[in-house]
């Protein structure tokens, strides 16, 4: 039967990278279960086990990866046994035959599945904080490059005062700093189980060390360490606590949240013509309507994003139903909701970077939107000087009141263009004014502190978040597989 005959996830099939992909494919997950059993073996060897020998050591590290065959040979395997764990204990017993009597030796099923999936967490984080960091970098030089440029404000989707375009990205990016701080706050607290035990009590590796507990707390930091983690969980049942399912994927789904507001405001802006997402050269935007430019990538975002928070939701759901020490209604569940969540991260953050390298501006647009909306947020400063040149505060209210009426009308029931700043021109009341209109309506003198606060916001508060991670910042430029 050909792959095209049977359902594939498009999370792997069609967006995901190849390296998160890889990192929750059945090789990596079998061969770290070997790299498991591998290491348990060297620590047990290590503190006095003599039934394993230097060729059964050789032999296991000579197949840490599994072969195609192998895999095979352990589903066929699985079907007659019923257990995944004991069918790759007998596979790989057969291809390392000094080892076979030792593998496993005093653990349980969840010494290889759960820290396995412990090592998958922390490797997955590391693929996607250097994606975020990125996102981040190329996005603070988008904040720079347009610090100064007035934009029209939205409040309600009404319009506002004026703020910058620069200004507007610092809001996106302060977001996704504090999902650069949840992702490596999580990928930093991550721990081993450890050798544990059916239960959590150690009970077989104390029958195996002749009681001897200082060498059984031995064995488990020494295969904690050979595992390149800084620690075990203290306490465990027969798995690790679910809740460090959700306390990762929580951070994930922040992430989730951060792009999607990201994304939406993209959209939003392609809509009103002021900035769009890449568009390349021969995309197509529609099959009926050629002209169109569709925001597809920020579409995907959005769609992709509302996907990571069931993923958590399933996390956080799961956790709460675990009975005493284990219930293996978690598995089938974990199998489907930690990759979804890793391989959905890494789509967003990929099409992040996709967007973020390549946001078109349209000045022109944006100076039109603001020269319609700005007539009408300058009245006050027209109040102001008119006072200052010996007015009366409530005639020029009344007066600029009426003007304002009148040019909104021209607006919406005639479709015309703001012309109030032309009725102010042609009423002589104004006339101690009218010199100083043009200062009076430069739309820099609108934005306030944006500009300042997106240079130091950029210059300080990003360049702090990204010590001790800049080496992941690249100039690589970033294609989608579709």
């Amino acid at each position: 039967m050909s792959k095209n005959d049977s359902y594939a996830t498009p999370l792997s099939s069609r967006y995901a990278s190849k390296e998160m992909s890889a990192l929750f494919s059945m090789r990596t997950r079998f061969s770290t279960w070997r790299e498991l059993w591998y290491n348990l073996a060297i620590a047990e060897k290590e503190l006095g086990i003599k039934a394993i020998t230097d060729e059964a050591i050789a032999q296991m590290k000579e197949h840490l990866v599994i072969t195609d065959e192998e895999i095979e040979q352990a589903s066929k395997e699985e079907a007659i046994v019923r257990h995944d764990v004991m069918a790759h204990v007998h596979t790989f017993g057969k291809t390392c035959p000094a080892a076979a009597g030792i593998i496993h030796l005093g653990a349980t099923s969840c010494f290889v599945t759960d820290n396995a999936d412990l090592i998958f967490l922390r490797r997955g984080l590391d693929i996607l904080i250097p994606k975020l960091v990125n996102v981040i970098d190329r996005l603070s030089k988008f904040a720079l490059n347009y610090k100064d440029m007035p934009v029209l404000g939205w409040t309600h989707f009404q319009p506002a005062q004026l703020t910058t375009v620069g200004k507007r990205a610092t809001l996106w990016l302060q977001e996704l700093l504090w999902d650069l701080r949840n992702l490596r706050r999580a990928r930093d607290d991550l721990g081993l189980r450890g050798v544990k035990g059916t239960t959590g009590t150690q009970g077989s590796f104390l029958s195996l060390f002749e009681g001897d507990h200082d060498k059984v707390e031995e064995l488990d930091q020494r295969v904690v360490e050979l595992l390149g983690f800084d620690y075990a969980y203290p306490c465990t049942g027969q798995t690790y606590s679910r809740k460090i399912d959700v306390d990762v994927l929580s951070a994930l789904a922040g992430l989730g949240t951060s792009a999607h507001k990201f994304a939406t405001d993209i959209r939003l802006l392609a809509n009103l013509k002021e900035v769009e997402e890449p568009f390349e050269s021969k995309q197509i935007g529609s099959s009926a309507m050629a002209y169109k430019r569709n925001p597809m990538r920020s579409e995907r975002v959005c769609s992709l994003a509302r996907h990571l928070a069931s993923c958590y939701q399933d996390a956080f759901n799961t956790a709460t139903v675990q009975w005493f020490e284990r219930t293996l209604d978690d598995s089938a569940c974990r199998r489907i909701h930690i990759p979804e969540a890793y391989l959905t991260a890494d789509i967003v953050l990929s099409t992040l970077l996709n967007i973020t390298s390549g946001l078109v501006v349209y000045p022109k647009v944006i100076e039109r939107r603001i020269n319609s909306e700005l007539p009408f947020m300058a009245t006050e400063n027209i109040i102001m000087a008119m006072v200052q040149r010996g007015g009366d505060r409530q005639e020029c209210h009344e007066k600029i009141r009426v003007l304002s009426q009148e040019a909104a009308k021209v607006v919406k029931e005639e479709g015309g263009d703001n012309d109030l700043i032309e009725r102010v021109k042609q009423d002589d009341y104004f006339k101690p004014i009218w010199a100083d209109l043009s200062s009076l309506l430069d739309p820099s003198t609108f934005v306030g502190r944006a500009p300042q606060q997106t240079e130091k916001f950029v210059n300080v508060t990003v360049a702090n978040a990204l010590k001790g991670v800049e080496q992941h910042v690249s100039n690589e430029n970033v294609q989608l597989n579709v």
